[in-house]
């Protein structure tokens, strides 16, 4: 995406990554976000910054997926959309007027990410951004974390209001930045660790990260799960599990995984933030309860509210990822606890987001078997 904006990248080996711009200056008039939600929202604004009309496009079910508040935010800007209705693909004409705007922030905060990458670097003179009933708080941590790695603090008053003053920031020169381990990925692994494995270690792991998905920690902690902590690294040693309560609304991508430990914890788990999980990759509430219903688990939806009653041992056969990575390796790490072999049709959806993930898992001593 951000080699067809103009950027220049060059892989420097050792996963460091260069990255050389003047700014955004297309030179794809259709740049192709793939099936990345995060990416379509986030570039929105950041493609409203240029002169040049450019349509964004994506692939797979992200072209079916909302895109929740995108046109009001352009046109608060200026920016015309012509023919936009709600999903990709979108054209955009900016270049966007950096002015005060209001946003709902009740379906996540990828648009309000690149909202403040955006006006931040486009600004003149002080100006906000509203946003109401933010979801997904961490991410904007993050956002805010980077800006200010590049000179841009931005002040951030309760997650409601967010002040962008150029008069305020420091324009860098070459920055250098350590990109943290994906406690997403790893959620997976210390989940499989906590409910079948003997001991594990996952290292590269930041203990204050602002991630979202860092609340795994709390959610295996109150499951019962024996922890231990290291420069880096957390270990999980084989502990009895017993039902929890937790609330993943600030981090719906723990979903999957929280409710395969919660079918493996001996009573009844409480998980809440369903309202959250219908818009993404697949409706990931309807996923989660066919994989519950595919591995022999009680389980009712109660509007936002996921109750699951753990078993004893879990089902096995074949079951569909429906076009989800996060399926995709929750139905692997449920099949650790499965009376027999697990089939997932549509493994292959791990590749969004961790194409090693079934290599790492055999690492583990786990067979994965690919079926061509």
């Amino acid at each position: 995406m951000i080699r067809s904006l103009g950027a220049e990248v060059r892989e420097q080996g050792s996963g460091e990554v260069e990255v050389i711009s003047q700014g955004v200056r297309p030179i794809s008039t259709d740049p192709d976000c793939g099936e990345s939600g995060l990416a379509a929202r986030l570039f929105i604004p950041i493609i409203a910054t240029c002169a040049s009309p450019v349509t964004l496009t994506g692939s797979g079910s992200l072209m079916r997926r909302p895109m929740h508040g995108v046109r009001e935010a352009l046109q608060a800007l200026g920016v015309d959309c012509p023919g936009f209705e709600g999903r990709l693909p979108i054209t955009i004409q900016g270049p966007l007027t950096p002015v005060s705007l209001n946003i709902d922030g009740s379906n996540g905060s990828q648009l309000l990410t690149g909202l403040l990458f955006a006006l931040a670097a486009t600004a003149t003179q002080p100006l906000t951004i509203t946003v109401s009933d933010l979801k997904s708080k961490p991410y904007i941590d993050m956002t805010l974390a980077v800006l200010q790695e590049f000179g841009m603090p931005v002040q951030n008053e309760h997650y409601e209001t967010f002040t962008i003053d150029p008069a305020r920031f420091l324009r860098q020169g070459d920055v250098q930045l350590h990109i943290e381990g994906d406690w997403s990925g790893a959620a997976n692994f210390l989940v499989a660790a906590a409910i079948a494995g003997n001991n594990l270690e996952v290292q590269h792991l930041a203990l204050d990260s602002r991630q979202a998905d860092r609340a795994i920690i709390e959610a295996l902690q109150s499951a019962g799960a024996y922890l231990s902590f290291m420069d880096g690294c957390v270990g999980v040693r084989p502990s009895r599990l017993y039902g929890f309560d937790f609330d993943a609304t600030d981090c719906p991508d723990l979903f999957p995984a929280l409710a395969v430990l919660a079918a493996c914890a001996d009573g009844e788990s409480n998980i809440w933030g369903v309202e959250r999980l219908h818009d993404k990759e697949s409706d990931r509430a309807a996923s989660i309860a066919d994989l519950l219903k595919f591995f022999d688990v009680p389980f009712v939806i109660r509007g936002d509210l996921m109750n699951i009653t753990g078993v004893r041992r879990l089902s096995g056969g074949a079951i569909d990822a429906h076009g989800d990575h996060r399926i995709a390796m929750a139905a692997a790490i449920g099949a650790l606890k499965a009376a027999e072999p697990v089939t997932i049709t549509g493994a292959e959806a791990v590749n969004k987001s961790y194409p090693a993930f079934f290599n790492d898992l055999s690492l583990c001593g786990v067979r994965c078997q690919l079926n061509s």
